[in-house]
């Protein structure tokens, strides 16, 4: 692994210090971690690996687009940028129908990384309902069946979007977990 691989973790696990996933004691970083992976076994690029570590900073931490540049570079920067939400102040539905309009026309570095993103959250989901079962939705700002509407939508954009081998991979596998878990 290069060293801004290693750079980016260390800048994402500061910025995400304290944090944690939603209704665990996981340490938040582990996520991103897990999302890099998915991506560096799918053989993508450095730049994106680790937009994958960095995914989440400018949404849930004091991390700006600007620091992102500095640090990561342009290219960093800007798939950050386009799949991070823009207001998570705005309402659950608002801020999820902005993913999906934005990722039907995203680029391929940014498909990657949302798809790595959502399969990461697929499968925590999955283990968590392995082990607390339907409570696994209290954990969420909407029930099972929103979730379901939302992760339904993506896996089809990312399918439909798959002119990218990568990309057809990793959406096949997030396709099989959601009919899984929502049907």
């Amino acid at each position: 692994m290069s060293e801004k691989i290693f750079s980016a973790i260390e800048f994402a696990a500061k910025a995400h210090s304290g944090q944690f996933r939603k209704g665990t004691n996981i340490p938040y970083i582990i996520h991103p971690i897990r999302v890099a992976k998915i991506l560096i076994e799918s053989r993508c690029p450095e730049d994106v690996v680790v937009a994958g570590i960095l995914h989440d900073t400018l949404e849930d931490t004091s991390v700006t687009v600007d620091d992102l540049r500095e640090h990561f570079g342009d290219s960093v920067a800007s798939i950050v940028a386009s799949v991070s939400e823009p207001n998570k102040s705005d309402a659950w539905e608002s801020r999820k129908k902005f993913v999906i309009e934005a990722l039907k026309n995203a680029p391929t570095e940014v498909l990657l990384v949302a798809c790595a993103d959502h399969f990461d959250n697929i499968v925590e989901i999955e283990d968590a309902f392995g082990m607390i079962g339907d409570d696994v939705w209290l954990r969420f700002n909407r029930p099972k069946e929103q979730q379901g509407w939302y992760y339904k939508t993506l896996a089809d954009i990312f399918s439909h979007r798959s002119d990218d081998e990568r990309i057809q991979f990793l959406a096949t596998r997030l396709k099989y977990k959601v009919q899984k878990i929502f049907s």
